[in-house]
């Protein structure tokens, strides 16, 4: 690898997501050993050069041999470009720049959501701007992704289910409704972040379904899979909620549809 000498990357150092790619590049000659740097522990020095508060959204790449700064996707092609010049050129080509982009916001905009950190809240962390545009696009995918999965993994557990993605996605949809409706005063202007924590627990139960879907057991073997799945679920959404600093209304809310909705869809089966 051709290493980009006298450059530090600012990185999120309570974003696991952030933290892997960058020690990938240290790893493996990118950077130089000591070219990246925590947003947290960051130095006077370079605190003065970056835009703090763009930072945030943008894991920021400092030049120190012009004292210049880039952000987010150009930061990270930078680097990749530096050893693979041709990637680089590629993904700036429109429309796949406009696409890579935008890929990018969506995942920082949300990676709070996505893998929260008991750290959050302390002052100076490297939390992200609230962007509804994104956070909206976020819950959409993930309603979609799983209305998908669970409509293909429904008819493995018997009681007549067939395959109906039509059902499971008002299911989805019905989740979010049913929490804001009821948790709305209680959640305040944690309702977005909460919402998105949610849909970050619906989405590890659809990815721990998808295995299931390869085999051909009895509906007896997925009734029991699919318990565990949401115990799982369950336990990851009380996690979360304590981790936002709230109580167990809103898991007492979340496992009271989920019961009505399975209830409701095995007596219109019946």
């Amino acid at each position: 690898m051709k290493t980009l000498h006298n450059h530090t990357l600012v990185y999120d150092n309570e974003c696991p997501m952030c933290n892997i790619y960058s020690k990938g590049f240290t790893k493996c000659g990118m950077l130089d050993e000591k070219g990246r740097e925590a947003f947290t522990g960051i130095s006077g020095a370079d605190k003065s050069l970056i835009d703090f508060n763009r930072a945030k959204n943008e894991i920021a790449l400092i030049d120190h041999n012009r004292n210049e700064v880039v952000y987010g996707l150009d930061s990270l092609l930078l680097i990749i470009g530096n050893s693979f010049p041709v990637l680089e050129k590629t993904a700036r080509m429109q429309p796949l720049y406009w696409f890579f982009k935008r890929l990018y916001s969506f995942v920082s905009y949300n990676r709070k959501q996505i893998i929260p950190s008991a750290k959050d809240n302390n002052q100076g962390a490297c939390v992200p701007d609230f962007n509804l545009k994104y956070r909206i696009a976020y819950m959409v995918f993930v309603i979609i992704f799983s209305a998908c999965i669970l409509s293909m993994f429904s008819g493995k557990l018997g009681f007549n289910l067939s395959h109906n993605f039509l059902r499971e996605l008002g299911i989805c949809v019905g989740q979010i409704l049913w929490q804001t409706v009821f948790l709305r005063l209680y959640l305040k202007d944690k309702i977005w972040n909460y919402l998105g924590n949610m849909m970050t627990v619906s989405l590890m139960g659809t990815l721990l379904l998808i295995p299931a879907l390869f085999t051909g057991f009895t509906s007896v073997f997925y009734i029991i899979y699919f318990g565990i799945v949401v115990f799982v679920m369950f336990m990851e959404h009380l996690r979360r909620c304590k981790l936002l600093k709230l109580n167990y209304l809103p898991t007492i809310s979340w496992i009271l549809f989920r019961m009505t909705a399975l209830a409701l869809i095995i007596w219109l089966t019946l």
